[in-house]
């Protein structure tokens, strides 16, 4: 398993909240050591606008060593999104809890995905899952091999 991946929709946010790039970029900037990751540049925030005016918004970025966190705004519809994939376990109720906080949420939903089931953390695993691959790769071209042999001969009078 690579890991848990966070994706949450938070609904009727306070406009001045999701407005705030200042407010983005400190969040942004206390997540990784809240989950205990590793920042490895600070966070970049910016503001879209859009062709709908309505649908203008910040969002923002921080790159971990274990992969990233983002957030994007409509201040407009009082909506956020949270986006935060790691390829280490972290507690995810802590993680919600913190958004909650900061962007007070009338309410939200949330999903977990466990990613990279097949990822290999050892290079044994590794060797094993291409294995397993090749052979079924190799599987498949004899199968069509030997339907097609079979069909040719078909044919013959």
């Amino acid at each position: 398993m690579f890991g848990p991946h966070l994706i949450l929709e938070a609904y009727d946010c306070p406009k001045e909240s999701l407005a705030d790039m200042n407010k983005m970029s400190q969040v942004l900037d206390a997540y990784p050591p809240k989950l205990e990751m590793t920042k490895i540049m600070p966070p970049y925030v910016f503001t879209y606008n859009g062709a709908v005016p309505e649908d203008w918004g910040v969002s923002g970025i921080v790159l971990i060593a274990e992969s990233h966190i983002n957030i994007h705004t409509f201040p407009e519809k009082g909506f956020v999104t949270l986006d935060i994939f790691s390829c280490k376990d972290f507690d995810v109720d802590a993680a919600i809890k913190f958004f909650c906080d900061h962007f007070q949420p009338g309410s939200y939903e949330h999903q977990v995905l466990q990613r990279g089931r097949e990822f290999p953390r050892s290079m044994g695993r590794a060797v094993s899952i291409l294995g397993a691959d090749r052979n079924r790769e190799l599987n498949k071209t004899k199968m069509k091999s030997a339907k097609s042999n079979s069909k040719s001969l078909a044919c013959v009078p």
